[in-house]
């Protein structure tokens, strides 16, 4: 995968101690991932690595925007990005599960791969309700999905219960009929009770 080039260290050759590196995030990262949520976005990773002979610990900074769909409105807009993070890459010949913490690999491996780390970091620091700065959303849309004043809902409410009134009323001469219509039922059938149980 070309992505996972990209966003790549080879490790190999250098001497222990701190190394940094600095990575360009665009939109092609997010289409790789087939990402439904995140239509584009441009931001700069920083990668601080300390090498030593048991492990890779990598400080990564990832800083920019992404663009997302408003919550409010439908439309496209930017949500900035600001994620600080710690990845440690340690070495074993036995398969070990990536939790997002803690990478595992071969000894014989001499690159690490960040691309899904970068990606799940961006996706994971996006807020959780995501929309325009108040004042930018697109009014046309906004009044299609105008939510009601207070006013309007207590207006509604009021009608509501004047229908559920007379709704009452039905209701409650239909009960009356079946009661009437049971207790002539239990009436005819010679010590049944109601529903036909003996």
């Amino acid at each position: 995968m070309e992505v996972a080039q990209r966003y790549s260290i080879a490790w190999k050759g250098l001497k222990n101690g701190r190394h940094d590196f600095r990575f360009e995030v665009d939109g092609s990262l997010f289409e790789a991932f087939e990402s439904t949520e995140i239509k584009d976005g441009r931001c700069e990773v920083s990668v601080g690595m300390d090498r030593s002979e048991k492990q890779l610990t990598l400080d990564v900074g990832i800083t920019g925007y992404v663009v997302v769909e408003c919550d409010r409105c439908l439309e496209d807009c930017r949500v900035p990005i600001d994620f600080e993070g710690r990845l440690v890459v340690k070495f074993s010949d036995e398969v070990h599960e990536y939790d997002g913490e803690v990478m595992w690999m071969l000894p014989g491996e001499d690159r690490v791969e960040l691309a899904q780390y970068i990606y799940e970091s961006i996706v994971l620091s996006l807020p959780y309700q995501r929309v325009h700065p108040e004042g930018e959303c697109n009014p046309e849309m906004l009044e299609r999905f105008r939510i009601v004043s207070d006013r309007e809902f207590a207006s509604i409410e009021a009608a509501a219960e004047g229908a559920g009134e007379h709704n009452d009323g039905e209701w409650a001469k239909l009960a009356a009929l079946r009661e009437r219509m049971e207790a002539e039922g239990a009436d005819g059938e010679d010590g049944e009770e109601p529903g036909g149980a003996k």
